[in-house]
């Protein structure tokens, strides 16, 4: 009997999952370490039962078309699925999985807060101005003072388990309040440990810092736009670690040119990988990052493991550790 084809978009995914699959399926790669181009996705999943992708892949009604009826569990190495079709999915009981697990949400977490404080206490900006030559005097008092944690007001947008996973980071910098807003709210979880459950327009004008960790959505696509960003505190920071996509870029790059808000850290934007000639690039109030937020080297390995065993367990007529429905 011939084995089951898995097919892996990229072949520089770590190999604790992909050996796991090697020892019980045909794996066959993209063998290039570049995003799969759309032609050798469809020419190359054909007769795959499974598909070990990334966000980057995007998983259409022609992708699952080309596949065939056997393809059986689509799994992505990511937090996020939005790439992946998935009402097309479910139409054609195809397994969607993604690699959520407790290590990857801390991840995220941390590096959420980390980002934060580089904008909000000027870490960056500091370290460069030495790399610059401009450190010429011991010390003054206005020099790179930026603003803390302690006594502020944050809010969270996403109060699923990254935005708890940040709501507990948050709370040992003795913050004075933490409100959240989520379509799911209220979450107890939250509740319970002094987090306010309110309006997104609330959320905006009460909160020292505005940080993202929602799921994108077509629902919240452009959530924050020109209206959100008036709405914020002019000495406002704003830390997107979630999608791009909830963003309308043009909006935030007015708010940050006009000092509507004080200024902004992002790990995600529109498009990526962003051109180095971009105007968000240029403004001297912003932080930017290049999606790298679970980059750490344990959640890499640890989701390749278990993005794997999503794709075993389905194959072998079992559940899913953790399926997207």
């Amino acid at each position: 009997m011939s084995r089951k084809k898995v097919f892996v978009t990229r072949p520089d995914f770590h190999q604790s999952g992909i050996k796991l699959l090697e020892e019980k399926f045909d794996v066959q790669y993209n063998p290039e370490p570049h995003d799969v181009s759309e032609d050798y996705l469809l020419q190359h999943i054909k007769g795959a039962d499974a598909l070990f992708c990334i966000v980057t892949d995007k998983i259409t009604k022609e992708v699952l078309d080309a596949a065939g009826p056997q393809l059986k569990v689509v799994a992505t190495i990511s937090i996020g699925f939005e790439h992946i079709d998935v009402e097309e999915c479910k139409k054609r009981s195809i397994q969607v999985c993604n690699a959520a697990n407790p290590i990857s949400v801390s991840a995220v977490a941390e590096f959420t807060v980390g980002l934060l404080l580089s904008v909000s206490r000027k870490i960056i900006k500091a370290a460069g101005a030495i790399q610059r030559g401009e450190w010429i005097q011991t010390w003054s008092p206005d020099y790179y003072v930026g603003r803390g944690l302690i006594n502020a007001v944050v809010g969270i947008v996403g109060m699923g388990r990254i935005g708890q996973a940040v709501l507990d980071r948050i709370l040992p910098f003795e913050v004075s309040k933490v409100y959240y807003y989520d379509v799911f709210s209220p979450i107890s979880a939250a509740d319970e440990k002094g987090a306010y459950s309110t309006t997104f327009d609330r959320l905006l004008t009460d909160s020292d810092y505005v940080i993202v960790t929602c799921n994108l959505t077509e629902d919240n696509r452009g959530m924050f736009d020109s209206k959100a960003f008036s709405m914020m505190k002019p000495d406002a920071v704003f830390v997107n670690t979630s999608r791009g996509g909830v963003v309308q870029q043009d909006a935030l790059i007015e708010a940050l040119k006009n000092k509507r808000i004080r200024a902004a850290a992002i790990d995600v934007m529109t498009p990526e990988p962003l051109p180095k000639d971009h105007e968000l690039l240029t403004l001297p109030n912003v932080v930017v990052t290049p999606h790298i937020a679970a980059a750490e080297e344990t959640v890499w390995e640890r989701m390749s493991t278990l993005t794997a065993e999503n794709i075993i367990a389905v194959l072998e007529g079992r559940k899913p550790l953790t399926p997207v429905y």
